[in-house]
């Protein structure tokens, strides 16, 4: 029994393993991936491959197969893509939303609780969304904002200033 227990053990550090390496594999392809495919030189790669698609029409005289390639192709790399940008798109989330949770943690008077809030539900986030809108209205009828004004104020201020510097 107890050399079975350790077979399966040994198995599912295996299986383990297999994921961790595909899991780091996928996020170094996805991070170079997003990083090349997101250059400048992509986007003209793109225009040029739909260029010359569209160059190539009165030869194939616009035939269904000469539509049903630029079609496939680009469902292909769209479908493809959405998986690269969501990956990248979770990592940097996580990390933005560590960064902040180490900023709350290291603030002396801020409120701990803040911390990991990306977990908490919907409604626990519109309950805490309402608490800082109650905050921000006390502020502003206890003149604790900037110059007294409200953030309507301060914003067609800024606008002037803008405007006036033009």
């Amino acid at each position: 029994m107890m050399t079975m227990q350790k077979e399966t053990l040994k198995s599912q550090e295996k299986s383990r393993d297999f994921f961790c390496v595909a899991s780091d594999a996928f996020r170094l392809f996805a991070k170079r991936s997003s990083a090349t495919l997101g250059s400048a030189w992509a986007f003209a790669t793109a225009i040029l491959i739909i260029l010359i698609w569209g160059v190539t029409g009165p030869m194939f005289h616009y035939s269904d197969t000469w539509q049903l390639i630029i079609n496939t192709g680009t469902t292909i790399v769209t479908f493809l893509m959405v998986f690269l940008i969501q990956n990248t798109q979770n990592r940097d989330a996580k990390a933005v939303h560590l960064k902040l949770d180490e900023l709350i943690r290291a603030l002396k008077g801020a409120r701990n609780e803040l911390i990991d809030l990306e977990t908490l539900t919907d409604e626990d986030l519109a309950s805490l969304e309402k608490q800082f809108l109650r905050v921000r209205k006390k502020a502003e009828r206890n003149g604790n904002n900037p110059g007294g004004k409200t953030r309507a104020n301060r914003a067609e201020r800024a606008s002037k200033d803008i405007q006036s510097r033009h």
